[in-house]
């Protein structure tokens, strides 16, 4: 009995440390976006005074996870659409995400800071 108790602790363990590893992936991608969007990243903007501040609309949750997917895919004021360039970053490429799991990620990383 000792035994399977051992190895359902472990396994619960592995299911854990798994879930945090995709977790991690997932803020390191939104991160990689961020900083490498359109060759410079979205901070050249985004982290001047003047323009919406991601990090800080994120966290509040003035900026929904739609509204800014919409902004994304079709841009607003001066903001171009972005998501084929969010999906030329190499990270994004390279782990297989589609324009969803991007997004997810951008948006992921925005409110963790």
């Amino acid at each position: 009995m000792k035994i399977t108790t051992i190895g359902t602790i472990a396994a619960v363990a592995l299911i854990a440390l798994s879930g945090q590893a995709v977790a991690d992936e997932k803020l390191e991608i939104g991160q990689k976006i961020y900083e490498r969007s359109f060759g410079r990243g979205c901070g050249t903007c985004h982290d001047i005074s003047s323009n919406p501040q991601l990090f800080a609309l994120v966290k509040a949750g003035t900026l929904d996870r739609a509204k800014f997917e919409k902004v994304l895919k079709e841009g607003k004021g001066g903001m171009p659409k972005a998501i084929e360039e969010i999906l030329k970053v190499k990270a994004v490429t390279a782990a297989g995400y589609g324009e969803d799991q991007a997004v997810d990620a951008l948006y992921a990383y925005l409110g963790s800071k």
